[in-house]
């Protein structure tokens, strides 16, 4: 099966299912929704601090994506850890408590668990996941054989699309859903020389995780990150970015950091006194081989904003 008959198979029968994704067209909804509070669920790309860093450059600004849509509504957004309603944190997987480093954080589907145990969706509550990309990394640790990294992430793409149902099913109206980004494009993959299996990786997470939410359409919102970072990346002087080449942080984790391997740049570590000599972190698309600067998440949060205005 070629990556774009998939493509094609998964738009198909997503815009079949009441044009809950992306590139389906617009919405027949007509009232403007007003978020009362908004809840946040995934991994190190939407993680607020919640062991009080973010993977991202550290600089105190609103700067991870999922806080950028809050802002936009004029909400706020903040960590459990931090009395706020975000769940997300780096390294999580889907399903797996062993996290992307060998260490044990609540998966994506525990953190849920630990809302529905506590709490209780409101008629205006904005529900935020994601998750994949701790799968993709421990998997890739264990073997960058294609087969299995392919069948891993088919798998995880479906349990996702599993925690975004139990959200619609414990009442969540509005519910977006964040895909995971084309990660071979990023400094890492690239030199991974596996580019092209951790491409079609991420495809098939993605189409799984469609393919798994295609009747939500009343509920659910997908946010395609694999196409918009993939435009920034490709060209970063149309986001006024001037570099998706390079990272903007010198922050050297000796340990296994990232997951990527040990004594790599960790982003969870860089500050504004941690960046490259002579670097404007404002205009990096990466501040490590597999994390976004400040720029690309508000970006990203930005056009999050702009498809949930489209659609509700």
């Amino acid at each position: 099966m070629t990556g774009k008959w998939l493509r094609r198979a998964v738009l198909l029968a997503a815009c079949a299912s009441a044009a809950v994704l992306t590139a389906c067209g617009s919405s027949t909804i007509e009232s403007a929704l007003a978020p009362s509070r908004f809840i946040a669920f995934g991994d190190g790309l939407s993680d607020l601090g919640q062991s009080g860093s973010r993977y991202t450059v550290n600089d105190g600004t609103v700067n991870v994506w999922t806080q950028q849509v809050a802002t936009s509504y004029g909400l706020n957004l903040s960590t459990v850890s931090a009395g706020g309603k975000s769940y997300a944190r780096g390294h999580a997987r889907l399903i797996s408590t062993t996290d992307d480093v060998g260490g044990s954080t609540l998966s994506v589907k525990q953190q849920v668990d630990a809302f529905l145990a506590a709490d209780k969706f409101g008629g205006n509550d904005v529900v935020f996941i994601n998750g994949g990309l701790g799968d993709l990394l421990a998997q890739y640790a264990a073997s960058t054989d294609a087969t299995a990294l392919s069948n891993v992430m088919s798998q995880a793409g479906t349990d996702l699309g599993t925690q975004v149902r139990r959200l619609v099913t414990a009442g969540a109206k509005y519910v977006v859903v964040s895909g995971l980004y084309d990660v071979s494009k990023s400094p890492w993959g690239v030199a991974s020389g596996q580019a092209s299996n951790i491409s079609s990786a991420v495809l098939k997470f993605n189409s799984a995780l469609l393919l798994s939410i295609n009747d939500l359409g009343a509920n659910v919102l997908y946010i395609d990150a694999a196409y918009y970072y993939n435009l920034v990346i490709a060209s970063p002087s149309g986001y006024s970015l001037t570099d998706s080449t390079n990272i903007a942080c010198t922050s050297v984790d000796s340990g296994k950091g990232i997951g990527i391997g040990t004594s790599q740049v960790n982003a969870s570590l860089c500050t504004t006194s941690t960046l490259a000599s002579g670097v404007d972190y404002t205009k990096y698309t990466f501040a490590d081989k597999v994390y976004f600067t400040p720029a690309a998440q508000t970006l990203y949060g930005t056009y999050a904003y702009g498809r949930m205005k489209s659609r509700w």
